[in-house]
């Protein structure tokens, strides 16, 4: 019986592992795969900081406005003016009623009152009230400077001050563009009459 041993030659030769050109072809491939999952997590991390930051507009947004719809809901009485160098000026009876500013007086208490007004200087909605250092910024990057109007039922602008004046709300918003991001702009608009008429 003849057995037949191979050459340690040859046994050398399929033991040594891969070529270059092989690993070579493995490390592209495996390279392709490494930036494929980093772009996918990029691209992610950039849907993700766009969603959160329409979702935080909208909770803020909602917030903001059932606070001031219940505000109007429940006061006294309002005014439409102008706030220049912190002054309120309100409008006269047969002026067009569209201005910067909401003044309303409480129901609960007449001496105090609630300012809402837009300041063209930084762009900003405040939020005031008659208690020393309580002004709140609501908001930023305002656009329009008169958001601010009474309205009859049918939506007209009144140019008289009426008991049953609808107040409508309109904001304009513009959020400039940062890294990864593209600029956006919003609008938010809302109608609220008063309850309790004096």
């Amino acid at each position: 019986m003849k057995l037949s041993i191979p050459s340690s030659g040859r046994r050398r030769a399929a033991t040594q592992g891969f070529t270059l050109p092989e690993m070579l072809i493995a490390l592209t491939i495996f390279l392709l795969m490494i930036g494929g999952v980093i772009f996918a997590n990029l691209f992610g991390l950039r849907m993700f900081q766009m969603t959160q930051t329409k979702l935080n507009v909208t909770t803020w947004s909602r917030l903001t406005m059932e606070k001031l719809q219940n505000e109007i809901h429940a006061c006294n009485s309002l005014q439409l003016g102008n706030v220049s160098n912190g002054v309120f000026a309100a409008l006269l009876d047969g002026e067009t009623q569209q201005s910067s500013g909401l003044l309303i007086y409480p129901a609960s208490n007449t001496n105090s009152f609630i300012l809402y007004f837009v300041n063209a200087a930084d762009q900003t909605l405040r939020r005031t009230t008659d208690q020393p250092g309580s002004t709140v910024i609501l908001a930023s990057s305002v656009t329009n400077t008169l958001p601010f109007s009474a309205q009859d039922l049918s939506g007209q602008v009144l140019t008289n001050i009426l008991n049953n004046q609808v107040i409508h709300v309109a904001l304009e918003f513009y959020q400039p563009g940062y890294f990864m991001q593209s600029a956006d702009y919003y609008q938010l608009e809302t109608a609220v009459k008063q309850r309790v008429v004096p």
